[in-house]
């Protein structure tokens, strides 16, 4: 009975043990199905390279041209010749237009006129004042051996002094003549307007038969010709005051225009206002002039254009680095490990740019960290894993 009994309990005992252990397994086998599953995170390699700091213009730059003139003939009159067109090409000293000018070409030829009535009179009066000192040489020499009075030698020498005087004058003469010659011929050049550089005609503002006339002071007009130098080309763009102090000039830059997407052009600064502009209330910029390194060869690249300049005024070169995303707050980031679990790691930084930021300390080359910050749960202490991203074919 004893024994009988001591059967029943232990087969009751195995069958509980069994079920137990199918229990077990079943939570085992239902939490092993229904476990999360690592998160997918974006690694990037601690890894060494150049550092810059750098600093951008806070409105938008503008593409002007080093030399540029807004040109009016000297002196006013009616447009008799128009020498170009908007989009020509120009070389310097080219005429670009003409006024009437006939009355000015009269008044020259009047004068080459008097120059050679002038001319000729010089050659009869000095004629007739060297003849005069003949006579007078002559009657000094007749008065000393008695043949003439004295009173005919003074009148000999009288009228050859008369007659020199009048030759000098006639020199004089001459000299007016040609001065009037050289007034009319500067006349002339105020009557036409050239190019003081080589460059394009950007506009013309005056038609044949119009009057054109020079600005008078302080009453701006509209210029004849707009003639602008392209073979040199610079950006002008505002720099926030508090950044002025790290610019110099030599500085190397890189310039964007947004009319040229995705294309960056070397530059160098070449001029810092010695002013503040204050353009509005807690806006105070300082302009600064960035110049192109070499002009876009397949670009088409034009005076107007919107630009912007980042001036580098520092670099540590081969330094530890990552990406200025992956700082969170704090200057903190997080390090994957090798078991797959976020490790938060605070480092010291150096040099930094939107790109990228120097390590001083706190991570070692080679070290994955993340970037994908963005991503729900991503934080110190879960498990994820690396997403593989697909080579491209």
């Amino acid at each position: 009975m004893t024994f009988s009994r001591f059967s029943q309990f232990s087969r009751r005992y195995t069958m509980f043990a069994i079920l137990a252990i199918l229990v077990v397994a079943l939570i085992a086998g239902i939490a092993f199905l229904t476990r999360s599953k690592p998160l997918s995170v974006i690694l990037k390699t601690v890894e060494r390279g150049n550092v810059e700091a750098s600093v951008s213009n806070t409105r938008a730059g503008t593409v002007k041209p080093c030399r540029r003139a807004k040109l009016a003939p000297p002196a006013g009159g009616q447009i008799s010749k128009m020498r170009v067109k908007k989009g020509d090409r120009v070389v310097a000293g080219q005429v670009l237009l003409e006024l009437w000018d006939k009355d000015m070409h009269a008044q020259e030829k009047l004068s080459r006129d008097q120059l050679t009535t002038s001319e000729l009179r010089v050659h009869e009066v000095c004629s007739m004042a060297e003849a005069s000192q003949r006579d007078a040489e002559r009657s000094k020499e007749l008065r000393d051996k008695g043949f003439i009075s004295s009173q005919q030698l003074d009148r000999a020498l009288t009228d050859a002094q008369s007659r020199q005087a009048a030759c000098e004058g006639a020199h004089s003469d001459i000299e007016q003549s040609k001065a009037r010659i050289e007034v009319a011929q500067t006349s002339l050049e105020r009557m036409v307007l050239k190019a003081p550089f080589a460059g394009i005609v950007a506009d013309i503002s005056g038609e044949l038969g119009e009057y054109a006339t020079p600005s008078p002071p302080g009453i701006p007009t509209l210029p004849a010709i707009d003639l602008i130098d392209d073979s040199c080309m610079f950006v002008s763009a505002p720099i926030d005051e508090v950044d002025a102090a790290k610019l110099k000039l030599g500085q190397n830059s890189r310039i964007t225009l947004d009319a040229i997407k995705g294309s960056i052009f070397s530059g160098k600064v070449k001029r810092i206002a010695q002013y503040v502009l204050e353009v509005e209330k807690q806006a105070r910029t300082v302009e600064v002039e960035v110049a192109f390194k070499e002009l876009p060869k397949n670009e088409n690249l034009l005076v107007g254009y919107s630009a912007d300049v980042e001036i580098v005024h520092d670099v540590h070169a081969n330094v530890l680095r990552i990406p200025t995303q992956t700082l969170m707050e704090g200057k903190r980031v997080l390090l994957y490990k090798s078991d797959g679990v976020l490790d938060e790691r605070v480092v010291v930084t150096g040099l930094s740019n939107w790109e990228y930021t120097e390590v001083v300390s706190g991570l070692n080359e080679g070290d994955q960290i993340v970037t994908s910050l963005d991503r729900p749960g991503v934080k110190a202490g879960v498990q994820v894993q690396p997403e593989v991203t697909p080579v491209a074919k």
